[in-house]
């Protein structure tokens, strides 16, 4: 549904898994041996980015996505960080409503290449 809201595919639909696979720290999420989603955690000078939190359509609203960001804060905590940072599109309300309810607080929108962003960050 983010296409047309966008107008462009989100940069997570063509992203390149094997290297992020190969590069950085990508967690799934697992219901009875089938994936129903996953985030993508790269580490950045002063936070670890969530570069990605994906999950099925079919198990939104199951609380999937909600342990994948605690997941994150895991990791970060983990790894000796102390912030977590994401960037969202601006059409996409709904996560940021998720975020905001989260702690992360919006620090910066732009645009590249016909894409509204928003960055946010998250104090753990």
């Amino acid at each position: 549904g983010y296409v047309e809201r966008i107008g462009l595919r989100p940069i997570p639909m063509d992203a390149d898994y094997a290297v992020h696979i190969r590069d950085h720290d990508v967690w799934v999420a697992e219901v009875d041996r089938g994936v129903v989603g996953f985030t993508v955690l790269v580490p950045q000078v002063g936070s670890l980015e969530v570069d990605t939190v994906a999950v099925d359509p079919d198990w939104q609203g199951r609380g999937i996505g909600r342990y994948l960001l605690d997941l994150a804060e895991v990791r970060a905590a983990a790894t000796g960080q102390d912030r977590l940072t994401l960037y969202t599109n601006q059409a996409m309300v709904e996560n940021l409503a998720i975020y905001g309810a989260r702690g992360f607080v919006e620090v910066e929108r732009g645009e590249r290449d016909g894409r509204h962003w928003v960055r946010l960050t998250k104090s753990l």
